[in-house]
């Protein structure tokens, strides 16, 4: 994943390096002045790529964040703070974060609409509130000074040039690190992110601090770009037309957010020299918006796929033998066991379990069965932390888990899959295991794909067929040596040799991983291959719980499954 990084912000230099100086060499100081509103304004749409195109929440009032960043440069200029501009800009940028954090907390508990409206308040009372403030040394005509270096327009086009790349590689990193990954995983499911230990409220918060950051340098950039600033350049308006571009463009791609500043800055340039009115601009980007919603395609992602269409198709590696994964350390303490005591939910006056007991040894595959409706999917909740309202205990090797979220869960050693995929198609194969088990070394992602006959690290998850993504799932939850996982029918949707492929290797895991199994299945097959203890569940109760050989030969078992008996099956 590194080297994927290394190789993607060399390429993003060595192309930034090309355009930068031939346009400082063949353009006029027009256009030149021109390229450095696009480069800046493409710094404000890299901040909304990752809040929005990123992490998935709506975000309107990034030119607000914009404005503190160049209110704060402003009031650092006039005072003659040392450092110069490039200090003046990173302060600024770190004054944004605090309100940053501040929108980001209603989104722990908000999203899509009522969050829209949330930020776009923040946005219209900063509006008002820098309607009231004249921007520092604007009365005295004292402008924000450009570093000597970049003080000529052509300077400061490179200067601008120097903070878009660095942001653009920074984020290239970030978004193939675990963090860059929680955010496409909570974007696509905070249910399934949370599963794998993520936190959604420092994954959301983080995002609108980088986000708030970003958009406070954009804003300290401009001030050095026009020396004096007024209200309307951060107004509510401009957040919205800025945040429909970056919806329109893909912003969350370094090119998609050049592409949309291209169409920020110069479409009202073509429209004044057509002599067509502004606002045709704002139309135009809105029905871009919806059209890109409506599709699920931004422009870039558009570009991307027909660019992978032109270029040659990278030579995949050739799929090699596992190898020897890594054992658990002998001698090491034995893992710890799952113990469920008295578990009972109710919803109402509905009891969807009924005082469950079960245990699940060390260094097992134990099952769970009953038929549809018996309370399978309700107890994995209750266990796994999604479904806190229980009674009865919950305890992972002797220690209670009861008033631990989710995440914690997960983090302490219970992690589950899901009857349905959910898996953030944006993230390639690698991503998600690094997502999955943080810090997993390269050498291991590959032998743990090679055991599951997964495709290679650096394949997109979108071009992973439905049956190679429920392997995937078992590679997550597997990959961080958790102390007991429970599948959530991992067989759905397989072919039957492809379900006695993944029986073997479920059987496989208390020996390779140290790590107990909790099967919750449908194909009995499955089940008497792999388990050594079966429990049936029907109605929230437990009916049988034993050997599979006898379980499944029980009349009662019989019955909740096919609702006959013995003596009726025989007539």
């Amino acid at each position: 994943m590194k080297r994927a990084s290394i190789r993607a912000s060399l390429a993003l230099l060595a192309v930034a390096a090309v355009l930068g100086a031939a346009a400082v060499l063949f353009l006029s100081s027009y256009w030149i002045f021109l390229l450095t509103g696009v480069l800046i304004t493409g710094v404000a749409l890299q901040s909304l790529g990752l809040v929005a195109g990123r992490a998935g929440m709506i975000a309107l009032c990034q030119m607000s964040f914009a404005g503190v960043g160049a209110w704060t440069v402003g009031y650092l200029n006039v005072a003659e703070v040392p450092g110069g501009l490039t200090v003046w800009i990173l302060l600024g940028g770190l004054a944004a974060v605090p309100f940053g954090v501040a929108i980001g907390l209603p989104a722990l508990r908000l999203r899509g609409i009522n969050l829209a409206i949330v930020t776009l308040s923040f946005a219209t009372a900063f509006d008002t509130i820098l309607a009231t403030i004249t921007y520092p040394g604007q009365t005295a005509f004292i402008q924000v000074a450009r570093p000597a270096p970049f003080d000529s327009d052509g300077g400061y086009f490179v200067f601008a040039l120097l903070f878009y790349v660095a942001i653009a590689v920074l984020l290239e990193f970030l978004a193939r690190a675990r963090i860059g990954a929680s955010w496409l995983a909570i974007r696509h499911s905070e249910r399934a992110a949370a599963a794998h230990g993520v936190s959604i409220a420092a994954s959301k918060l983080s995002a609108f601090a980088i986000s708030a950051f970003i958009a406070g340098i954009s804003g300290g950039l401009l001030a050095g770009y026009l020396g004096t600033l007024v209200a309307e350049n951060f107004s509510m308006m401009q957040s919205l037309s800025l945040y429909a571009v970056a919806v329109m463009a893909g912003a969350r791609f370094a090119e998609g957010a050049i592409i949309g500043a291209l169409l920020v800055i110069m479409f009202p340039e073509i429209l004044r020299r057509l002599s067509l009115p502004q606002d045709l601009g704002n139309v135009l980007f809105a029905i871009g918006a919806t059209q890109a919603l409506s599709t699920g395609e931004a422009m870039s992602e558009t570009f991307r796929r027909l660019g992978r269409k032109l270029l040659p198709a990278r030579k995949q590696p050739e799929k090699t033998a596992p190898g020897v994964l890594p054992r658990p350390a002998p001698g090491a303490a034995p893992r710890p066991v799952l113990s469920i005591e008295n578990l009972t939910v109710r919803y109402g006056s509905v009891v969807a379990l009924d005082r469950v007991n079960l245990a699940v040894p060390v260094g097992t595959v134990a099952g769970l069965i009953g038929p549809n409706g018996a309370g399978k999917s309700t107890f994995i909740d209750a266990v796994t932390g999604f479904l806190p309202s229980y009674e009865g205990s919950v305890r992972l090797g002797g220690e209670a888990l009861d008033r631990l979220p989710a995440h914690l869960r997960a983090r302490a050693g219970v992690r589950r899959t899901w009857q349905t995929n959910r898996i953030a198609p944006e993230l390639t194969v690698g991503g998600y295991l690094a997502l999955a088990a943080k810090g997993l070394p390269e050498t291991e992602t590959r032998k743990l794909l090679a055991w599951l006959d997964c495709p290679d690290p650096e394949t997109p998850v979108a071009k992973v067929d439905a049956g190679t993504r429920r392997l995937l799932d078992v590679a997550g939850v597997v990959a961080a040596r958790p102390a007991i996982v429970l599948l959530d029918e991992p067989a759905a949707g397989q072919s039957h040799e492809e379900t006695l492929r993944l029986g073997r290797r479920i059987a496989e895991i208390p020996e390779l991983f140290g790590t107990a199994v909790l099967l919750v299945e449908h194909d009995m097959d499955l089940v008497r291959s792999v388990c050594a203890e079966v429990t049936v569940l029907d109605f929230g109760q437990v009916i049988a719980s034993g050997p599979p050989a006898r379980v499944l030969t029980d009349g009662t078992v019989k019955k909740a499954y096919l609702g006959i008996t013995e003596g009726s099956a025989a007539a």
